[in-house]
């Protein structure tokens, strides 16, 4: 008998920019001026004026940032 394994896709958790800023010590500003260049995640729209960001792209930027600066390709 086989048995099949499923794999369940955890699920995914917004933050808002207090939480983006502690993870990567950029002020708003320069958050947004990241994004505008295309270096940065963008924000997700939740509804009317508000923002978030995915925890797991954030944290994937800080990693590549990590990679970089240890001379590693990301």
């Amino acid at each position: 008998m086989t048995e099949t394994v499923t794999s369940t896709p955890l699920p995914r958790r917004f933050i808002k920019m207090a939480e983006v800023r502690n993870m990567t010590t950029l002020s708003a500003s320069e958050i947004y001026r990241r994004i505008a260049a295309g270096t940065f995640p963008k924000q997700v729209t939740l509804g009317g004026n508000s923002v978030a960001w995915l925890a797991d792209e954030v944290n994937a930027w800080c990693d590549a940032r990590i990679a970089e600066s240890r001379g590693a390709v990301a």
